[in-house]
């Protein structure tokens, strides 16, 4: 992980004070006047302390008119900043880190930064919902014609990428407005798809016993593990600064080709195959905030309320139990795949008899 330029611009009366405040964070940095009675300051800070600098720098100078902050990514630093147990800058008024802790949030980007990256994508403008479609679209066409790397391609797009994010975010720091604009864009996008592909499903002939498309109505203990995992590593590359595309085939996996099957089976009039889709779909999105909100406390992720925190990832908790009870009360009645094909291969034949 690159090492990251804090320019910081204070009064000409509090350049003592930042200084300070500078030297307990960082190793190299710089001092330079700026116009109108201010100094400015060019620090070289190590991705694992910008958070505590920063929100060291708000709470001694952020009401202070005349005060801010930038940050900006480096591509290399010569002579390279160690990273070492030795050469570790002590906390103010924390305890050093474990080893442990130490091992997983080095690479991580701050707070601040990760919520920059999910703040533009939590906003329901014309561009989104237009990606949502299109991105539907693919997914529909690809299952329904059993062409996977189509599949791929929708996974690509990654609409739902910034709010599901969002919502993980949200809950894991405690964030309540995130929290509201994460979800609403995200059911609206959810619905936006499901029309789209339920319009689409008029248009085109759909066989619901395309693997490919069938499996989406399939609701198992391996799609569970899928989508934990999908949560997972999606909130780990996405919290190191991977682009939006790698995260996305590893989220979009989960989301958007079960609301696509949703559209086409209620459209062919296999509501049964439909609601299962829209379950898969609720499951995995369950999994993934679960599993998000765990590798965002995992990484250092400082929550503003444990116990709020803590609450919303029981609940998640309980919800996915209630899932796993309907899996296993499916499967105990004989609920499962093999009865799903009867069913849609009876509802198929049917009109010929």
């Amino acid at each position: 992980m690159s090492a990251r330029i804090v320019d910081i611009i204070v009064p000409d009366a509090e350049v003592a004070g930042a200084r300070e405040v500078i030297g307990r964070h960082c190793r190299r940095f710089w001092q330079e006047m700026v116009p109108d009675g201010r100094e400015k300051f060019s620090c070289i800070v190590q991705p694992r302390y910008v958070e505590r600098l920063l929100a060291e720098l708000d709470q001694s100078f952020g009401a202070i008119e005349g005060f801010s902050t930038t940050v900006a990514a480096l591509e290399a630093v010569l002579p390279p900043l160690e990273e070492t147990p030795e050469t570790a800058l002590p906390g103010p008024d924390l305890p050093p880190p474990t080893r442990l802790e130490a091992f997983f949030s080095r690479d991580r980007i701050s707070t601040d930064e990760i919520y920059d990256d999910i703040a533009e994508s939590i906003a329901i403008r014309p561009s989104y919902l237009l990606t949502v479609v299109l991105s539907a679209v693919i997914a529909a066409l690809g299952m329904r014609s059993g062409q996977v790397a189509v599949v791929i391609g929708a996974m690509v797009i990654a609409p739902l990428l910034g709010p599901t994010m969002g919502m993980a975010l949200a809950a894991t720091v405690g964030d309540r407005d995130m929290a509201w604009r994460a979800t609403l864009t995200l059911a609206v996008g959810a619905l936006a798809a499901l029309v789209a592909t339920f319009g689409l499903g008029f248009l085109i002939v759909v066989d619901p016993t395309v693997p490919e498309l069938f499996n989406r109505s399939i609701v198992s203990p391996a799609d569970v593990a899928l989508a934990l995992a999908c949560g997972a590593a999606g909130v780990l590359a996405f919290s190191r600064g991977a682009s939006l595309s790698l995260v996305g085939v590893m989220i979009a996996v989960a989301l958007v080709p079960p609301i696509a099957a949703a559209g086409l089976f209620f459209s062919q009039g296999y509501e049964v195959l439909g609601f299962n889709a829209l379950f898969l779909f609720a499951t995995n999105l369950v999994c993934v905030n679960l599993a998000g909100i765990a590798m965002f406390l995992f990484q250092g992720l400082p929550p503003k309320s444990w116990r709020m925190t803590g609450s919303i990832a029981a609940v998640w908790a309980v919800v996915l139990m209630l899932f796993l009870a309907v899996m296993a009360g499916r499967i105990a009645f004989g609920i499962g795949s093999k009865g799903l094909i009867e069913q849609v291969l009876d509802l198929i034949s049917a009109p010929l008899g």
